[in-house]
């Protein structure tokens, strides 16, 4: 899908590599829903995948050439899974080198999740001869399921030795489960007269809400900044970005956004909240606002990207409010998958969000490339064009454009349609 230009940023290639100092890897190693025979366990040991497959990577590595300033912000489930308890443990001091993480199964609700999340960062540092308080550690997959870490561990020597600073490619596809398409990013901005790169990769298809932080993402940049910055850029970005995307109104045990900068661009650090600091939020924005676009754009059976702006809200608080409630409604989303312009779907949407305003000013437009159309004017349905609706929601990407006109608050939410295919996903995601 497109990419959404925000401000002076440029656009580039390379995702996670793209920055200065930053090497990636993905194999397969060979975890799977059921145990591996012995002789497949070997085979995907010894060629990093198996034969006679074309079976996706699910164990992938990011490693910095140098210590790096980090942070990251993680899932409010009250339901963790256990890379989240490790790696917080780890960030505590704002310090990390490296990435392992394996998607296939998410390690989570497991007697042992612990001790095979710290073994997991204690085989890579051993590879990587750094200290394993230096590694961050993910999880994605199937919940509940015992993690075998004899293939995770035969595959780390390997996954190691082909760390590649183009290797994003391979790292994205190790972290993909239901995803459709690679999701990925880079751009290029200035800091202090240098030129510096920040890049990302996500997954994220399934179990999607806007409760912080809905996917597994991964950040790296070559920026120098301090971790403390860090932290409050992130922790602010991800509120207006991935907290604003929604497929299926489930969030997972396993959500983690990490970021980590290296400084290799060999700009002024970065200590304070000044221009630079700004325009590193700038940067950030762009990346976590075009990831979580892709993000919502292949939920799970999706065929529709959907933008929901809330504008002329008492406050912004109340536009977004607004704007989630119309993203998550079932009602609303089979409807967009239906092609029905039925805007009573979007009031009743509208009219159950936990926010404070008079309907009677409420109105609301439907767009995409295809042209626009108003269906609803100061709370009341509108006549319009049925043959133009269906053109209009005929498109990939609608807009759902909402006036509360009240005051100047205003927000954006993203979600996607609800399909059959939805069903068919989730009701065999163990098989």
């Amino acid at each position: 899908m497109e990419l959404k230009q925000v401000g002076n940023v440029k656009f580039v290639e390379g995702g996670v590599c793209a920055a200065k100092g930053f090497r990636a890897n993905g194999v397969r190693c060979g975890l799977a829903h059921k145990p591996l025979t012995d002789t497949e366990a070997a085979n995907a040991a010894a060629n990093n995948a198996l034969p006679g497959t074309k079976q996706k990577n699910d164990l992938a590595m990011i490693v910095a050439d140098n210590e790096c300033d980090a942070a990251a912000v993680y899932t409010t489930n009250k339901v963790k899974g256990a890379p989240i308890l490790v790696t917080k443990e780890h960030l505590r001091n704002g310090k990390a080198r490296a990435v392992i993480v394996n998607s296939v199964n998410a390690n989570t609700c497991n007697p042992d999740g612990v001790e095979k999340a710290k073994m997991m960062c204690e085989l890579t540092a051993k590879e990587l001869g750094i200290s394993a308080d230096d590694v961050i550690v993910a999880s994605t997959g199937v919940i509940g399921q015992v993690l075998p870490i004899e293939p995770i561990a035969n595959g780390i020597p390997g996954l190691a030795k082909g760390l590649s600073y183009e290797g994003n490619a391979q790292a994205l596809d190790a972290i993909m489960t239901t995803d459709t398409m690679p999701k990925e990013i880079a751009v290029e901005f200035e800091m202090g007269g240098k030129t510096c790169t920040m890049g990302g990769m996500l997954k994220g298809s399934g179990m999607i809400h806007p409760n912080m932080a809905t996917t597994l993402t991964f950040i790296t940049t070559d920026a120098a900044i301090s971790a403390e910055l860090i932290q409050r850029a992130l922790s602010d970005i991800v509120k207006v970005t991935l907290n604003r995307a929604s497929v299926d109104g489930d969030t997972s045990t396993n959500d983690m956004v990490c970021i980590m900068a290296s400084g290799s661009a060999g700009n002024a650090p970065v200590v304070s909240e000044n221009e630079d600091f700004s325009k590193f939020v700038h940067a950030l924005y762009a990346i976590m606002m075009n990831l979580a676009r892709m993000m919502a754009r292949d939920g799970e059976g999706a065929t529709k990207l959907i933008e929901c702006a809330v504008s002329g809200a008492e406050n912004d608080k109340v536009a977004e409010t607004v704007a989630k409630s119309v993203i998550t409604s079932s009602l609303f989303k089979t409807m967009i998958f239906g092609e029905d312009a039925n805007a009573g779907r979007i009031y009743c949407a509208i009219g159950y969000s936990d926010a404070d305003f008079d309907v009677n000013k409420v109105d609301i437009d439907i767009a995409s490339k295809a042209g626009k159309i108003t269906v609803g004017h100061q709370g009341c349905l509108t006549e319009f064009s049925e043959e133009l609706a269906k053109k209009v929601l005929g498109e990939e990407e609608i807009q759902i454009l909402i006036s509360l006109g009240e005051g100047r608050g205003r927000a954006i939410a993203w979600g996607c349609d609800l399909t059959y295919d939805y069903v068919k996903i989730n009701g065999d995601y163990r098989s």
